[in-house]
């Protein structure tokens, strides 16, 4: 790092004296980024205890009138209850948070310490609150698409998005009737060399991503394509309509191969070992 903030030579030029303080004080404005984050995610995490909070003060006592094990039942489920509360108010504070403050990401190359990558930096602090702790109890559900919506996600019609495993989502883009299989990884940034990336990623139309593939940014996958499980796509990979792709790094696969592949498997399970 230390050499980095030394060399410049493939950063952009900054854009103005506040960006000129960050990449000379790089360490010290990271520090204090955090902290700032940390600051906003407390209050989210407040609004959003506050209902559950309330929940618990006011039913509480009732519990206090059942007998033995009764109470204690009563009492936990009232607990779990109160969780569920703080999580979908959760869903609704976090996207007021981003529409309020500056969290409106744009595709740039830039180093990490640079004004332009305050934005992204906030956009998936806030994010990442909910990722990391209610989201996967509402994949697959309507509340889980609205949030992701909520959060700048572009998604269409009958989606299908069985993850939670997103960054960046404002810059992401679901086609109608696609389908993201279980634990798929799907971000739109990248970074190497000294520089952050963060480019779109576009899923079209009826496309499916298997079990656990990984997208990056700068990724554009076509109509009605697929993308078999496990596999990567790489920065600036173009998926035709229609393509399958597979592999690591992710090739595009003829039908002919495919059609070998089904072969295959079928013949496994036609003499099992």
């Amino acid at each position: 790092m230390e050499a980095y903030a030394k060399d410049q030579s493939k950063n952009p030029p900054p854009v103005n004296r506040l960006d000129r303080i960050l990449r000379r004080f790089s360490r010290a404005a990271y520090g204090v980024a955090v902290l700032v984050l940390y600051i906003m995610v407390s209050t989210a995490l407040g609004m959003a205890i506050a209902p559950a909070l309330w929940v618990w003060s006011r039913l509480y006592p009732l519990t206090t009138e059942l007998p033995g094990f009764l109470h204690w039942f009563a009492a936990g489920s009232l607990l779990a209850f109160s969780f569920f509360v703080f999580g979908l108010a959760l869903l609704v504070v976090v996207p007021v948070y981003n529409l309020v403050l500056p969290t409106r990401v744009r595709p740039f190359k830039a180093g990490y310490y640079t004004l332009a990558a305050v934005p992204w930096f906030i956009h998936n602090g806030l994010f990442y609150l909910v990722r990391y702790t209610f989201l996967p109890f509402v994949t697959l559900t309507p509340f889980a698409i609205w949030f992701l919506k909520a959060m700048g996600m572009k998604i269409g019609r009958h989606a299908f998005i069985n993850t939670e495993y997103i960054s960046d989502p404002q810059l992401i883009t679901i086609g109608d009737d696609a389908a993201l299989g279980g634990s798929v990884r799907i971000f739109a940034h990248y970074g190497g060399g000294g520089n952050l990336v963060v480019a779109p990623v576009t899923v079209g139309d009826r496309a499916t991503l298997g079990l656990a593939c990984c997208v990056m940014g700068d990724v554009v996958i076509g109509n009605d394509a697929v993308i078999l499980p496990e596999s990567v796509l790489l920065p600036g990979s173009r998926v035709g309509d229609g393509e399958t792709w597979g592999g690591v790094p992710a090739r595009k696969i003829s039908r002919e191969d495919m059609d070998s592949i089904r072969k295959g498997i079928q013949g496994i399970a036609d003499h099992p070992s």
